[in-house]
């Protein structure tokens, strides 16, 4: 069953005053999360990332755990390292490149966790992933570990006199036990360590596997658990989502055979199933507010910007799903993903205007928000209690 809500409500940040203004499940002002740090601002899941999303007031800080060769919890969202660290200008490392790896099904080429020390990916520089993004700190930073994350948001806490919270995901976790390098029992671990494993903890932990969270909550991990529901992308004819490998269910179930998709999750029926192990979930944006593209004269999606392509920025926004409402009558919190600031990135309708997206989550009630710029979910955070009367 769903874990008691006195956790929420002592990690939420509290607007104060009549609570019932806001529309989340706590009745609380929703939260920012800093996805991957302040990963629009410096390269992501770095130490320097997460230190400037906590200065700039963060309620949490998210980040992805796979494995090193020798066991050890790193932040990274991918297990190859050649996509956000600069592993392929290392000529030491070259013989090491692999071709047609799969990861979760998917073919990849190029350097992975799992053959590498600890030791040796801290020899590593961190890169940004977003080519519009700042890439004068590339190669500056080094990778982190899950303890180094913790170790920061303790000494910040007490520094700030405030919580900041930790939300960390098990990344591939089929992957990574399937390599005999299983995440979870590391976790708890961690957690236990940290003396975090109770509902009221300041953390949540996520991930896209239900069976990697119901593993987690057998063996003993009582802290806030959320089920993450992803999508491949959408038709921008039809304004409906799309499913595709490896995006189209968790892996777990495709090992398994199960031929749900992710949409399973969004039902009744499934959120119901999701809070038996969980106490919240993680849907991709379009899962609340969907996107449709315009049709021409002759039926054909107009290339709004001239890009020639048709994406997100070519699209307008459609009324909101039920998804918010039906998550709180089941008794879970929304946390939607992910929040950016570049135009590409923003359906037509906010006219590049990223707090004007964010408005509109917040005025539907989610609780909570992955963001790549922390400091302009907050600003338009502001702008949501001003509408409020906070």
């Amino acid at each position: 069953m769903p874990r008691p809500l006195v956790a929420i409500i002592v990690l939420a940040a509290c607007g104060g005053g009549d609570s019932q203004s806001f529309g989340t499940l706590a009745k609380t002002q929703p939260m920012v999360l800093a996805h991957r740090g302040a990963s629009g601002r410096l390269p992501e899941e770095t130490l320097e990332a997460y230190q400037l999303a906590i200065d700039m007031g963060a309620d949490a800080i998210e980040f992805d755990l796979i494995s090193t060769k020798d066991g050890v919890l790193i932040a990274r969202h991918d297990a190859n390292l050649a996509i956000s660290t600069d592993v392929a200008s290392h000529g030491e490392f070259a013989v090491r490149k692999r071709v047609d790896w799969p990861v979760d099904g998917e073919k990849q080429t190029g350097w992975f966790a799992h053959d590498f020390t600890l030791a040796e990916i801290k020899t590593l520089g961190a890169l940004s992933t977003d080519a519009e993004r700042p890439s004068q700190y590339n190669g500056q930073y080094k990778v982190v570990t899950g303890q180094e994350i913790i170790d920061l948001a303790k000494a910040q806490s007490n520094k700030l006199g405030r919580p900041v919270v930790i939300y960390p995901e098990t990344k591939n976790p089929t992957y990574h036990r399937e390599l005999g390098l299983p995440l979870e029992d590391r976790l708890i671990g961690l957690l236990n360590d940290a003396g975090w494993n109770s509902p009221t903890a300041p953390v949540f932990v996520q991930s896209f596997e239900p069976g990697s969270l119901k593993e987690m909550r057998a063996k003993g991990l009582n802290t806030r658990m959320v089920q993450l529901i992803d999508a491949d992308g959408c038709d921008y004819r039809t304004g409906v989502l799309t499913y595709a490998a490896p995006y189209d269910r968790p892996y777990d179930w495709a090992k398994a055979g199960d031929t749900r998709l992710f949409s399973a999750m969004v039902t009744p029926a499934g959120l119901a199933e999701i809070g038996t192990y969980a106490d919240g979930i993680g849907p991709w944006k379009p899962y609340i507010v969907p996107v449709k593209g315009t049709l021409d004269g002759h039926g054909d999606l107009v290339d709004v910007t001239g890009d020639g392509k048709i994406d997100v920025d070519d699209a307008s926004t459609q009324s909101p799903t039920t998804l918010v409402a039906d998550a709180h009558q089941a008794g879970l919190f929304v946390h939607a993903y992910t929040f950016r600031n570049e135009r590409r990135r923003l359906a037509a309708s906010y006219h590049g205007d990223p707090v004007a997206e964010y408005l509109q989550f917040y005025r539907l009630g989610v609780d909570g928000v992955f963001s790549d710029f922390t400091d302009t979910a907050l600003a338009a955070r502001v702008a949501y209690l001003k509408e409020l009367g906070r």
